[in-house]
């Protein structure tokens, strides 16, 4: 095999990690968003943990997270809860760096 055919080689299995650690970061910060969110609302449990596996469903529609946004406002909304879009950007954005360094550190 070639050198080329070696540096490609790597480039492909580098891209095919990153993505998958990139889909592992934002299935973890949706489920932590989605157990966030279920504490807000006073849920827990088991229910919790079923609002937050729709959560992660939710994201599965579409890249980034405005498809989680969409699915997540109108419970935030009938719960009366004063969660602006805003602040739910700054929280998923949190979550998602935290989630990123946790999937790293497991890795090492």
């Amino acid at each position: 095999m070639s050198s080329f055919d070696d540096r490609k080689n790597v480039f492909e299995n580098k891209f095919a990690l990153d993505e998958t650690l990139m889909f592992k970061a934002e299935a973890r910060c949706c489920k932590n968003l989605g157990l966030w969110l279920a504490e807000q609302m006073g849920l827990e449990g088991e229910t919790a943990t079923t609002y937050a596996g729709g959560v992660i469903t939710a994201n599965l529609e579409e890249p980034g997270f405005d498809d989680v946004k969409r699915h997540v406002m109108p419970d935030i909304e009938a719960k009366g809860l004063k969660i602006t879009e805003e602040e739910l950007d700054q929280k998923l954005a949190e979550l998602f760096v935290a989630a990123q360094e946790e999937i790293k550190a497991e890795g090492e």
